[in-house]
């Protein structure tokens, strides 16, 4: 009885890691948004990780979280980590490409919870009057991770946050771009 218990264990195992080892070796998360700014202005609260603070997803998750910035505002190399408690881990954010008003690219390596290396791009498109932004997160899974995925889709895990980061962007770009029309009608 034991040994068929033993076996079937085994077998069912064995089905799991031939699955897991034909699921995608990367994974892609991507999310729009329209914003009623010019793409100069959009772009500067994204490529000054100081800005970061205004409109990310998770800078309210811990009011404690540590961080720390680096190199020149906006330009490649620039970096921002941080470190905090477990919603949102440890990491580093560095700008690798930077093209003001259309596109920025950032290397992202997360420490902790768990180890991992993804690609963030953002693309700001003009879009009559407005600004068309694109945030996509490409990344590699390794053996763990395509384990993960089975029970945990990327893109709903992160789309969310995206979706949420985004339309706070929206909120602090637009509110920046009526000042100074509010301003000068007074």
């Amino acid at each position: 009885m034991l040994k068929k218990l033993l076996l079937a264990v085994v077998v069912v195992l064995a089905v799991f890691a031939v699955f897991v080892a034909t699921r995608p070796s990367s994974y892609r998360v991507s999310r729009s948004q329209t914003i009623a700014a010019a793409p100069t202005s959009v772009y500067s609260f994204v490529a000054d990780f100081h800005q970061w603070e205004k409109w990310s997803p998770w800078a309210k998750l811990d009011p404690a979280m540590k961080t720390t910035y680096a190199g020149p505002v906006g330009a490649p190399g620039s970096s921002y980590e941080w470190s905090g408690n477990d919603k949102v881990g440890e990491g580093r954010m560095t700008i690798v490409e930077a093209k003001p008003g259309e596109r920025l690219g950032v290397r992202l390596e997360f420490l902790k919870p768990f180890a991992a290396t993804s690609s963030s791009e953002f693309e700001f498109v003009p879009k009559a009057g407005a600004t068309q932004i694109t945030w996509t997160m490409v990344g590699h899974n390794e053996l763990m991770a395509k384990a993960f995925s089975v029970f945990m889709d990327m893109d709903k895990m992160i789309g969310n946050d995206f979706d949420k980061g985004l339309s706070q962007l929206k909120a602090v770009a637009e509110a920046e771009a009526k000042a100074p029309a509010a301003a000068a009608a007074r």
